[in-house]
């Protein structure tokens, strides 16, 4: 089966077009284990993608044994140290990363690379998207885009990482569509996640930068409403919400997530975890994961993994130039 996904944005420019690997064969039974490295905190978006995926793999009967390890800290970094640290006991390991782990690594972050570790493939595109509370005052972003370009100050933006990494980006890239100094944003850096939701609902911000998926839970709860998110179309799972395209904004964002195995990995055990995740995107234990949590599918596998990183790398690294944040 052939899957193409057409993605246009101001940070990631190329297009993210599902390929199967020309001429691959595999024969390879279900995978007897896999060990999913988290490199940050529970409910964030690498845990939910990993334990969706995991989900998946074994309900599919694709992985007979799943499991799961959470590891915060330098973000990222750590996580990223451990797997290369440990290569040798970690044949089984498959670590979630997404889009930070390029602007991380721009940003000195942290000293190592996607080049460090074994790209395995791409998987899925989450969106950006903009949450108020409930009760916020703005029911819709051009209110927001109104305040902002009369008092660049007057709108606090909450985000779960620091200043300059994706959820910064994000929102400097939807407020220069709108006609405003992407330099000028009020960012407000929160250590996670859950955090920066706290900063939102207790007033301290006025506009929560998150992932579209992130969103949805929040929004499912009932405390919160999303006002905008980052596709080039609205999304069947909440197709209530408008992209910043139809509100006349000429920018679009999807975060990709996907997996690396340690350094050193065979090739045939690379090859195993990617005929697994291929195969996944065609069971319906996958379907159900996919469609609950809003997510596009993308599959770049190995080689294709390694091209896109590297051209995205050159992209986000002139827009963080523009913004100040690299020289």
């Amino acid at each position: 089966m052939l899957r193409k996904l057409k993605v246009k944005n101001s940070l990631v420019t190329a297009v993210l077009t599902t390929c199967l690997t020309a001429g691959a064969s595999f024969h390879v039974q279900a995978l007897d284990s896999v060990h999913f490295l988290i490199p940050g905190g529970a409910g964030g978006g690498w845990d939910g993608t990993a334990r969706g995926t995991g989900e998946a793999l074994s309900k599919s009967g694709l992985v007979d044994t799943i499991s799961y390890e959470n590891m915060s800290g330098g973000g990222g970094g750590k996580a990223i140290a451990h797997l290369i640290e440990t290569a040798n006991q970690k044949q089984d390991t498959l670590m979630v990363n997404s889009t930070p782990i390029v602007i991380r690594s721009l940003s000195k972050v942290f000293p190592q690379s996607f080049r460090d570790l074994t790209p395995v493939a791409a998987t899925i595109g989450d969106f950006g998207a903009f949450i108020v509370r409930k009760d916020s005052k703005y029911t819709s972003f051009k209110e927001v885009v109104e305040d902002f370009n009369k008092n660049p100050r007057s709108v606090k933006i909450a985000g779960g990482s620091a200043r300059g990494s994706m959820d910064h980006l994000v929102a400097a890239m939807a407020f220069k569509a709108a006609g405003g100094d992407a330099r000028k944003v009020r960012y407000v850096a929160y250590d996670a996640g859950g955090k920066a939701m706290a900063g939102l609902l207790s007033g301290e911000t006025h506009l929560l930068s998150t992932g579209f998926s992130e969103g949805l839970a929040l929004a499912e709860a009932g405390e919160v409403r999303i006002l905008v998110m980052t596709g080039s179309e609205r999304n069947e799972a909440a197709p209530e919400v408008p992209t910043l395209k139809e509100l006349g904004y000429d920018a679009e964002f999807v975060n990709w997530r996907g997996f690396f195995g340690a350094p050193g990995i065979s090739d045939a055990q690379k090859a195993e975890f990617i005929e697994a995740l291929e195969k996944m995107y065609d069971t319906d234990a996958w379907e159900n994961v996919r469609a609950r949590n809003g997510w596009t599918e993308i599959f770049k596998p190995d080689a294709q993994f390694v091209t896109f990183l590297e051209e995205q790398e050159k992209e986000v690294g002139a827009l963080m130039r523009e913004l100040g944040f690299l020289r």
